[in-house]
């Protein structure tokens, strides 16, 4: 490890990973640090289709093509009713290879992200822990970190990148973190073998399933080996702890949701159950002079239609141009490495603009485009991550005003609970 580098990024996940790659590749001196040993656990295994394109930027393409990764080339909703929807196949919109994507073990996925760091020139470290980022004035110029054998040292660097997932250590140091209001939600899921699939191509879709009641959410991700990630999402005072254990609270809500009870039925729980509460966040400012965030650092929406891979790989695409610009141009300032941030959010903004739309509860995905079929193609783009274009978003042209005389209505069941969780 050197003592200084062009650029610092700290998080070995997918946003850290792609900046680190790409200015590696464009000849800056990266380091890449990851706090915990590769590879490690995380969850977040539904990738949208257009991860294909920051993927082929990163040189990886090939390797997901010949991975044991579970093809993924639709999505299904499944009502409070129990009735399904004709699945969304993804290549029916658009017939080309990227409309094929992947549910992945995010260990193996993003192992292999940072191995391409790597293979790209980038000096990548893990069970490296940042301490402290080192300001002069209000200037990023460094960390102070400890290695692997526990020697604490500092490192200098022209621009500081945060890709710490929702630890966002910049983030919090700098109280950018601004927890979403109307999201404040709780997940509790596991891994179940044997889960009942479809035997055709629809066997890879991602599968989000409505309660009896309306007050909860699943998620249903088929991965290699006969395994399936199985979550259930709902308002924090629903999954509280003083209901019981994280697996006795899953067994409530998954009595609520008779479908999945039924593809359950002969499945085996193999995993502990694991909780994330209170993750749907933004950020006041996402660049200063010598850094930038990215990834879900920068913020995150709701894990329902799988955007949060996506984001941090493209996130980290952008960051990694502003930054490969403004060193060549020696121009590090707040502007330039978040000269990005405004698009990107736009784009966004339509995922979490369909969040609202699905947590509206009596609204139904079925029934308005039933009244509004003209509308298919541009959910579609919505749900395969197709939302960086000036069209983008026609939809809400029609759904917003639904949205709003039923806010005016009624309460949104999204609406936070005052209890402690």
């Amino acid at each position: 490890m050197q003592d200084s580098y062009d650029c610092i990024v700290v998080g070995g996940g997918p946003g850290g990973c792609a900046t680190a790659a790409l200015t590696a590749q464009a000849g800056l001196s990266t380091l890449l640090v990851e706090r915990e040993k590769t590879p490690r656990f995380h969850v977040g295994e539904s990738l949208m289709p257009e991860t294909y394109w920051p993927l082929k930027r990163l040189g990886v393409l090939e390797q997901m093509q010949t991975s044991p990764f579970v093809k993924k080339v639709s999505v299904q909703f499944v009502t409070s009713s129990g009735k399904e929807s004709q699945p969304f196949f993804f290549k029916q919109h658009d017939p080309r290879e990227n409309s094929q994507t992947w549910q992945v073990e995010r260990a193996d996925f993003d192992k292999m992200l940072f191995e391409n760091a790597a293979a790209k020139g980038a000096d990548c470290y893990d069970e490296t822990r940042v301490l402290e980022p080192i300001f002069s004035g209000q200037r990023a110029v460094g960390v102070k970190l400890q290695t692997q054998d526990g020697k604490k040292r500092e490192v200098r660097c022209r621009v500081l990148v945060d890709a710490t997932g929702q630890t966002a250590f910049l983030a919090h140091r700098l109280a950018l973190k601004v927890n979403d209001p109307t999201l404040q939600k709780t997940a509790i899921w596991s891994y179940f073998k044997n889960a009942r699939r479809d035997p055709g191509e629809h066997g890879g879709a991602t599968i989000i399933l409505q309660t009896r009641d309306k007050k909860s959410w699943f998620w249903f991700i088929p991965l290699s080996g006969g395994i399936t990630s199985i979550g259930v999402v709902a308002d924090r005072g629903l999954l509280r702890k003083e209901r019981g254990s994280p697996d006795a609270v899953f067994q409530q809500q998954l009595a609520e949701c008779e479908v999945l009870s039924r593809w359950l039925a002969d499945a085996q729980c193999n995993s502990r159950y694991h909780v994330a509460k209170e993750f749907s966040y933004a950020t006041k400012q996402r660049s200063g002079d010598g850094w930038v965030l990215v990834g879900d650092a920068y913020g995150f929406i709701d894990p329902i239609y799988s955007s949060g891979v996506y984001f941090a790989l493209y996130s980290g695409e952008l960051a990694a141009d502003a930054i490969i610009a403004g060193l060549k141009n020696d121009d590090t300032s707040a502007a330039q490495l978040g000269r990005w941030c405004a698009e990107f959010d736009a784009g966004a903004n339509w995922i979490r603009k369909l969040v609202r739309a699905y947590y509206s509860k009596d609204f139904s995905f079925g029934g308005f485009m039933k009244e509004h079929p003209h509308y298919k193609a541009d959910l579609t783009d919505l749900l395969i991550g197709r939302i960086f274009h000036d069209s983008a978003g026609q939809i809400f042209n029609d759904l917003d005003p639904w949205l709003d005389r039923l806010e005016a209505d009624q309460p949104s069941r999204d609406q936070p609970t005052m209890k402690n969780s």
